[in-house]
């Protein structure tokens, strides 16, 4: 009779490890052997850092960025021009916009890019949420920042042409400094600055 070589509680960590992208089988082995040698505080803090990232953060109800404290520190933030609003795929891109420096408006997290092929049409992701700050008023421009590509270009179109046409608002795209199919968080900082300044109206 045969016994499993690895116990259970191991390869389930193995297993859980791997569905985070960009971690294979192999690179998720050796995180979870690491935290089987490591000191119990290590795992610990790991849990508890795990724990808090789904009990403690939120959704902004204004800009759909993860916060803690609802409105984010970004929207509640006096010293920003709340009538400028760039207009992101995923919450990583405002990190990417925020180490350049120069932006002083505020964003609109979209959650995606609207793909047909994936199932993912505008209802899916935030632009409904947007149209709705538009209309509040007190909005002079909307820049575009979805990434540079198929998907990138058709949400930004249909944000242009659909749900923000005859607003009455400015709508620019970064300029194309950035590489077509490229994601706007592997960015570097000079170059985005650069597309940010360089912006085109729609």
């Amino acid at each position: 009779m045969t016994t499993r070589a690895t116990p259970e509680p191991v390869s389930k960590l193995v297993e859980a490890f791997s569905r985070l992208p960009g971690v294979g089988p192999k690179t998720a082995s050796r995180l979870t052997y690491y935290l089987l040698r490591a000191p119990d505080e290590v795992s610990l803090t790991l849990s508890e850092a795990l724990r808090n990232l789904k009990t403690m953060t939120k959704l902004c109800s204004v800009c759909f960025n993860i916060t803690v404290n609802d409105p984010c520190p970004v929207c509640s933030d006096p010293q920003r021009d709340q009538r400028l609003i760039a207009v992101v795929e995923e919450p990583l891109d405002v990190l990417a916009i925020e180490r350049t420096g120069v932006y002083n408006g505020t964003y609109h997290v979209l959650h995606g890019a609207i793909s047909p092929v994936n199932g993912i049409g505008p209802d899916e992701i935030r632009i409904k949420e947007l149209a709705a700050r538009v209309d509040k008023g007190g909005v002079l421009e909307i820049i575009i920042a979805t990434n540079p590509g198929h998907e990138g270009d058709s949400t930004a179109m249909y944000i242009s042409t659909r749900a923000l046409a005859n607003k009455g608002v400015k709508i620019t795209r970064l300029a194309r400094g950035l590489p077509v199919g490229g994601d706007i968080e592997y960015v570097d900082a000079v170059t985005l600055m650069r597309a940010l300044q360089g912006r085109n109206e729609v």
